[in-house]
């Protein structure tokens, strides 16, 4: 019934609009009107996702024309009228949407002109849960991250991943965490770095120099993990747990690194072996509340371990079968695991259009509990440092150019899970090469991209560095603050 009155509102607020647009006697009336997107691609429905954000349209339209939204108590334009153009030219109007904390709502931007009209649907995600659900949805943990820190090079370590190194002869799980030159986790350590505006902490871990050939984790090391993770929950902040180096690039070495990957050849041998070890972490943190999130795997690469996109399209059906039998798993383990957000990455956790569009959600028991995650090292000659030695391919200032590239990027990502109608989050980023690149123009690229995430209603997780662990010192304290002055706004 509610739905039926309001299709009736809508229908008389349309016939509404056309007795004004009609009355208007100095106007020009239109023989055509068309909304498209700000691309010239005809735009018929547009989504947003639960953030207060806003969108460019053009009209395409040879007459003088009227805008109005349905519903401006959530969904507001301006300007809310414009010229037509009989040379294609393109008049332009901004929508934008408040924050929304309820459930999903639609409403409708009008354009009419005399007798002729069009109507975009606006579709704004909201937060319901299902019946019994509790947990906070994918949608409340964007809304809630301000931003995040990754603890690299600690529980991901792996003695550089090989067997190969004879100084290495690890006899307790502090050997494998310090391994990469950090110290042992504490918690004055994860505390430092909540005290400092940071409310989520991604935790990479990689499992499989603890694994036996039948894939049961070490007990020690599963304690140690869970010691870890809990430092960060009573700390205040979100953990995001994952399987980091099991996944990414084996290049040369002979050992297992990259022993879940994208390749459909390899998937019937490789998905029993990803399946029990999820299993084994699901039942272990089964009880664990809604600020523990799961995270499928790291940088997933293909047979040839290709970081470019790969050259089989299956390459992205191995990603999509592998993460939803990672949230099938974890949703069989029950308890809280039932409406645990659970995140999951494209190839290679990439953000070219092909790897965005080769990308979908798994499949879920309950709406709302999957979020898409991407990394973000762009420019990448910028925020790396390439080591090139026959040419210096670093980028040193940040330009105009750089922030192109970041605007693509940018809108690339939010359109794709847009249309997907899924939550997302910038696993890592950052600025990180501290060797070759001034400080102030870091500065400069992160206060631009922290600035173009926020306006996308996200936010990401910079990767490691600003921060002496040993020594509980921030040494780069100017990116720190430039990322506070946005994101703490």
């Amino acid at each position: 019934m509610k739905r039926i009155i309001y299709i009736f509102g809508l229908i008389v607020f349309v016939l509404t609009g056309y007795s004004c647009s009609d009355s208007n006697s100095d106007s020009t009336d239109a023989t055509f009107i068309e909304i498209y997107d700000t691309d010239t691609t005809s735009l018929k429905t547009y989504y947003f996702t639960t953030a207060a954000s806003s969108k460019m349209v053009a009209i395409n339209s040879d007459g003088d024309w009227t805008a109005y939204s349905n519903d401006t108590s959530w969904l507001t334009i301006t300007p809310h009228a414009g010229y037509g153009y009989s040379d294609g030219k393109l008049s332009y109007i901004k929508m934008s949407v408040e924050k929304n904390t309820s459930s999903s709502r639609n409403g409708m931007v009008i354009i009419t002109s005399g007798s002729v009209s069009d109507t975009l649907i606006v579709v704004q995600n909201g937060v319901e849960r299902d019946e019994g659900d509790t947990f906070e949805t994918g949608w409340d943990f964007v809304n809630n991250l301000v931003m995040g820190y990754n603890l690299g090079n600690t529980l991901d370590a792996s003695q550089d991943l090989a067997q190969s190194s004879s100084w290495f002869n690890p006899k307790t799980v502090y050997d494998w965490e310090t391994c990469w030159g950090q110290p042992v986790t504490t918690q004055e350590i994860i505390d430092s770095i909540a005290a400092m505006g940071f409310n989520a902490i991604r935790v990479p871990v990689t499992w499989f120099p603890h694994m036996d050939s039948e894939g049961t984790v070490d007990e020690a090391w599963m304690d140690r993990v869970e010691v870890v993770v809990n430092y960060v929950l009573n700390a205040g902040c979100y953990c995001i747990l994952n399987v980091q180096h099991d996944s990414g690039d084996k290049g040369t070495r002979t050992d297992s690194i990259g022993w879940i990957v994208a390749d459909m050849d390899q998937y019937d041998a490789v998905s029993p072996r990803f399946k029990y070890l999820w299993k084994q972490i699901a039942e272990r943190f089964r009880d664990y509340g809604e600020k523990l999130l799961f995270e499928a795997f790291n940088e997933i690469l293909d047979e040839n371990y290709t970081w470019t996109n790969p050259s089989k399209s299956s390459a992205y059906e191995a990603v999509n079968k592998l993460e939803q039998d990672f949230v099938d798993v974890v949703r069989a383990t029950g308890g809280n695991n039932e409406y645990r957000n659970l995140v999951c990455n494209p190839y290679s956790a990439g953000n070219s259009a092909e790897k965005m569009k080769g990308w979908t959600a798994p499949s879920d028991i309950h709406s709302n509990h999957i979020l898409g995650s991407v990394h973000s090292y762009d420019p990448y000659n910028f925020c790396q440092e390439n080591k090139d030695t026959t040419r210096d391919y670093n980028i040193y200032v940040f330009d105009s150019s750089c922030e192109e590239e970041i605007d693509d990027v940018i809108k690339r990502v939010d359109n794709r899970y847009t249309e997907l109608g899924v939550p997302y989050f910038y696993g890592e980023f950052g600025a990180i090469d501290e060797k070759k690149k001034e400080m102030s123009e870091r500065v400069k690229y992160a206060t631009y991209v922290a600035t173009a995430f926020k306006e996308k209603g996200t936010s990401g997780l910079w990767w490691m560095g600003l921060f002496n662990r040993s020594t509980l010192t921030w040494y780069e304290m100017e990116i720190v603050n430039a990322l506070k002055a946005v994101f703490e706004q």
